[in-house]
């Protein structure tokens, strides 16, 4: 029996990147899947992939910075699947500036997407979840919320508000048998890495900056493992928090990094 046999899991983000690594680690430990997504090409293309793995899937527009869109796209999953255990906060953003020509808009898309929209999703999951007396946040963080350095400011301020969001959901809502928890992933080989290798190279254009090269390099300086994290390492830990061999496990954030922040 697989830990989430038959349990209803919606994923915000989860056509690419992490978003898909969570979704088919979710989908192989036996859930059925909603992806809510405002990219409704990947999202489907993702959702293919775990109807060929055996599970339902289901993709639902939803834009986490709006309330209606999350009321929407809750209840879309409500009705079709008839219910909802896991609530996976993955959507996510980094900014378009490094700091010191980070602009406002830099900060307000991070903190409306990587903190406002957990907020926004939970509280729709939530309500459902308090009715039934169970339930399963999982929000995605970074350890770039465990500790603030220049370049970064808009969106490791948002993330370690997504940290502390985490904790306080998990202080209002364990009363109700729903446990809040966080993943803090470290670095991994996606489209938002890519684009943070162009930031940090100075130039986003491949035959200026060898991206990848760059992202070896820190990754042999910076990871005591020395090896990169994948978007299934996460999904992985994912399933564990989403599992009820974490039942009594709430309020906490887990780095799956491969030891690059220790706490």
């Amino acid at each position: 029996m697989a830990a989430l046999d038959d349990r209803i899991a919606l994923v915000t983000g989860g056509g690419r990147g992490i978003g898909r690594g969570i979704v088919h680690q979710l989908a192989k430990a036996g859930a059925h899947i909603a992806i809510g997504d405002v990219d409704l090409e990947s999202a489907e293309k993702t959702a293919g992939e775990v109807e060929e793995l055996g599970r339902r899937a289901r993709v639902v527009r939803l834009d986490v910075t709006r309330a209606e869109s999350a009321r929407a796209g809750v209840a879309g999953v409500l009705e079709h699947f008839g219910g909802l255990d896991i609530l996976v906060n993955n959507a996510g953003v980094v900014q378009e500036h490094l700091d010191d020509e980070a602009t406002e808009d830099d900060y307000d898309r991070c903190f409306e997407v990587n903190l406002k929209g957990i907020w926004i999703v939970s509280r729709e999951a939530a309500e459902h979840f308090k009715q039934r007396e169970a339930g399963k946040i999982v929000n995605i963080a970074s350890i770039a919320g465990r500790r603030g350095g220049h370049g970064l400011a808009p969106y490791s301020a948002s993330k370690a508000g997504a940290i502390s969001l985490t904790q306080s959901l998990a202080s209002g809502l364990g009363r109700f048998g729903v446990n809040v928890n966080a993943v803090c992933p470290g670095l991994l080989w996606t489209p938002m890495w890519e684009k943070l290798e162009g930031l940090f190279q100075g130039d986003v254009a491949p035959d200026v900056v060898d991206k990848r090269a760059a992202f070896e390099a820190y990754l042999r300086s910076a990871c005591p493992l020395g090896r990169e994290q994948t978007p299934e390492d996460i999904g992985d830990a994912v399933v564990f928090l989403a599992s009820d061999a974490a039942r009594n496990i709430t309020g906490q954030s887990l780095n799956v990094d491969g030891g690059i922040q220790m706490n």
